[in-house]
């Protein structure tokens, strides 16, 4: 009767059934994986509410690419950041997801491929389905630092593969794409007829700067890119469902795209009135929330080196994002020292493997979690690590 798209296990993994547990009982929960910044102690400035006292917001203009008012505030907002972005070249989404889902659409048919990075933000291979495609992963390997390992890349790109994605910085590694990486996979996606897909949510949030990084794909001028982004990390505002799309390279080619685009988006109509209304008001108001995550990131991110100085753990190298990860001793899997950590000490981390990360033994931590838990929650993770 069901698709067979639905080709997951629903059954509850160990660590969600201990947390469930934890949870019915009442038990209080260091929890260090928050991503939700509406729920990490952040101070949210009343011109959101204002926002959204507009009278245009009971007014209906069905238009496909978005409202031309709300593609010029996203404009803007590459504009502040020293890129120019036409708004005709920007396309509105609902969400990033919703954003993958129509470039999926228009890029690929049933049975594709698309390129995605190991270890990542574990999404892709749902949405994929959902369209009838297949992911195949390139890895990001570790030497100090994080890097693509283009020679792998290259040797996974097949006939039926269509696009590349890039997160750029990546979830969680954290680490963004280099100048010299952006060349060959031009080079290779001009060889093989290949589109860029980069997912630059999180790419406010450096920890500082370097003069290798590419922040951003909106400006590239060759081949076909898009890059996307949103309210959820642009503003700290996941609820309020506002992602873009950017086309970029050759002219023609990302006119035909977006063309096509727009013929996908006219066919869903998702993104509401009041959050396009809303758009340009709430994109400056994000910069206070930008700066509070920044310094939240950072200060959480400086605590977690000192509290794990001397210990058997190694925090790995971290560019950007909410996100760090730390390697653990393989006296036992992920998924143990998640759950001791859990069931024993009441603190909630992740285990590498819900990211793919393809070795044991990684956990990943949340640095937008607010300071005083954070805290607590490294105290008990080191008393662990002492008893190990």
């Amino acid at each position: 009767m069901f698709s067979s798209r639905f080709r997951w296990s629903f059954e509850p993994n160990r660590l969600s059934r201990a947390l469930e547990e934890k949870r019915r009982r009442g038990e209080s929960i260091l929890d260090l994986t928050q991503s939700n910044p509406t729920q990490a102690g952040l101070a949210y400035p009343n011109e959101i509410l204002e926002a959204f006292a507009d009278e245009r917001l009971l007014r209906y203009e069905p238009t496909p690419a978005g409202l031309r008012e709300a593609r010029e505030a996203v404009a803007r907002y590459y504009e502040r950041r020293g890129i120019a972005v036409q708004p005709d070249r920007i396309l509105l989404t609902a969400s990033t997801s919703e954003g993958y889902a129509y470039l999926f659409k228009l890029l690929t048919d049933p049975g594709d491929h698309v390129l995605i990075p190991h270890p990542s933000y574990p999404l892709f291979e749902f949405l994929a389905a959902m369209e009838s495609i297949e992911v195949r992963p390139y890895p990001l390997v570790y030497h100090g630092g994080w890097s693509m390992d283009l020679d792998a890349l290259s040797m996974a790109i097949t006939p039926k593969t269509r696009a590349i994605v890039l997160v750029n910085p990546n979830n969680p590694t954290g680490s963004y794409l280099k100048r010299h990486e952006l060349q060959e996979l031009l080079r290779l996606c001009a060889a093989h007829q290949l589109a860029l897909i980069s997912d630059e949510v999180f790419s406010d949030y450096a920890f500082g700067p370097d003069l290798e990084r590419v922040a951003t794909l909106a400006g590239v001028t060759q081949g076909l890119a898009f890059s996307m982004g949103g309210l959820s990390k642009a503003a700290g505002l996941p609820q309020m469902k506002l992602g873009w799309i950017v086309s970029a390279g050759e002219e023609q080619m990302r006119r035909r795209a977006l063309e096509r685009l727009e013929w996908i988006a006219d066919t869903y109509l998702s993104v509401g009135t009041p959050v396009q209304a809303a758009a340009a008001r709430l994109l400056g108001a994000g910069e206070s929330l930008q700066e509070q995550i920044r310094l939240r990131a950072c200060g959480n991110l400086r605590q977690l080196r000192e509290s794990m100085e001397g210990s058997s753990a190694t925090v790995l190298a971290v560019e950007g994002g909410w996100y760090a990860i730390l390697q653990m001793p393989r006296v036992r899997s992920e998924e143990d020292w998640t759950l001791e950590l859990l069931e024993r000490w009441n603190v909630l981390v992740q285990p590498g493997f819900f990211y793919d990360f393809d070795s044991e033994a990684f956990l990943v931590l949340s640095l937008l979690t607010a300071e005083a838990p954070f805290a607590h929650g490294l105290n008990r993770l080191r008393e662990l690590l002492n008893c190990a």
